[in-house]
């Protein structure tokens, strides 16, 4: 696999998960009522430690999505362009 083609795929990686991560930011703000009772039914929690949850989850993967798919995808542009 040449560098252009791992740009390449770390690109779209990144383009996906940020997708991924704002489809369920917009879902986790205008349906808080209906998730909040399918997620309380299935897992027994309050409306409150429903919030913390989404929050970490939201959180945590905006950090994941940085380190293993925005970073290295900007590393290699940036070696990319320093090599040409």
């Amino acid at each position: 696999m040449s560098i252009e083609e791992l740009a390449t795929l770390f690109g779209w990686c990144t383009v996906v998960n940020f997708g991924i991560l704002i489809f369920t930011s917009i879902l986790l703000t205008q349906f808080r009522k209906w998730i909040h009772s399918v997620h309380a039914k299935m897992c027994g929690l309050s409306e409150e430690e429903l919030n913390q949850r989404y929050f970490a989850y939201l959180g945590q993967f905006k950090i994941l999505w940085i380190i293993f798919n925005l970073t290295p995808y900007l590393v290699i542009r940036i070696f990319i362009l320093g090599a040409a």
